[in-house]
């Protein structure tokens, strides 16, 4: 899905970069997905698939943990600009958590679940 997207979308046509050098990421733009270091709540895939109809338009499922199914299945945001860069988000702080569960409709609880490896502190 990487090569079309930048094949259709002719960006990096001229970096002429070897397998390798595209699994260490030396392509232009990103591609951050729910769940990684960019975007560590899996929920959002939710959002994603709602928007997408995902189910119904590509046979693709969310598990109740939010793998997807078939196993072989990936999502995620395409962004092209050459100044788009990887990152991590940092530990999450008790306020943060707190207005993400107010933003989100969801109890604080149920927030740290989801964002467990990545709170800077113990929600118990």
């Amino acid at each position: 899905m990487h090569h079309r997207a930048r094949r259709e979308w002719a960006y990096g046509n001229e970096e002429q970069l070897t397998t390798d050098q595209m699994i260490d990421e030396q392509y232009r733009g990103i591609r951050p997905a729910a769940g990684y270091p960019a975007c560590p709540d899996h929920t959002e895939k939710r959002s994603l698939f709602d928007l997408l109809d995902a189910e119904k338009n590509a046979d693709v499922f969310l598990t109740e943990s939010y793998a997807m199914t078939p196993g072989a299945s990936v999502s995620g945001l395409y962004f092209a600009h050459p100044q788009a860069r990887y990152f991590a988000v940092d530990r999450i702080s008790r306020d943060q958590v707190e207005s993400y569960a107010k933003r989100k409709g969801q109890s604080q609880a149920e927030i740290e679940r989801w964002l467990a490896p990545n709170l800077a502190y113990d929600p118990d």
